[in-house]
């Protein structure tokens, strides 16, 4: 029986000193399990406040390009009108911009134009530069091709309708006829 006794005693040992360290085990547990859970909260905060700033600048870029390209409808509508002055100009003849009878009407529609050049460029909208460059997609659209000795294929040789740029935005591409190899 002493070795009987001397078990139970042991196994009496065993158990208390386990019963010991269970609540150092169970607080050491309940102390990660709050850490883990305050280093998710962190994140979580953390994300959160990145993608308020992300929505908050997207929001300033589109304000931004809201107010920057606002008159867009606008100034397309103007485009022909402005098209249209300029035509009218080009076809009147030379004698009747030295008859007086006309003179003062020529130069009302010359200082119109320049009015409308003036209002085009304060609200960043410019002409686009076509003639002797290379086609560019982005901003001509070819209308046709002429044959042509003199200038590279691909080399914008005609231009049928200015284009325009607002700010780095096409407003309208400008119609051109393009430099072909003569056949």
């Amino acid at each position: 029986m002493d070795t009987a006794e001397a078990n139970a005693n042991e196994s009496e040992t065993l158990r208390d000193e386990t019963a010991a360290e269970a609540p150092e085990v169970a607080e050491h547990d309940r102390l990660t399990t709050l850490e883990a859970d305050l280093a998710e909260a962190k994140a979580a905060v953390l994300y959160a406040q990145a993608e308020t700033q992300n929505v908050r600048r997207r929001a300033e870029r589109e304000a931004a390009d809201a107010r920057t390209y606002a008159a867009t409808a606008f100034a397309r509508d103007v485009l022909s009108v402005a098209d249209n002055l300029s035509r009218a100009l080009t076809t009147i003849p030379a004698e009747l911009r030295e008859d007086d009878k006309f003179k003062g009407l020529v130069v009302g529609l010359e200082a119109t134009g320049r009015e409308i050049d003036s209002v085009f460029s304060r609200h960043g909208i410019t002409k686009i530069v076509a003639m002797g460059e290379a086609l560019d997609p982005n901003r001509h659209q070819a209308m046709m091709e002429i044959p042509s000795a003199d200038a590279e294929p691909g080399t914008v040789v005609q231009e049928i309708q200015s284009g325009y740029m607002i700010k780095d935005r096409l407003l309208r591409p400008a119609l051109v006829g393009v430099a072909k190899k003569p056949d």
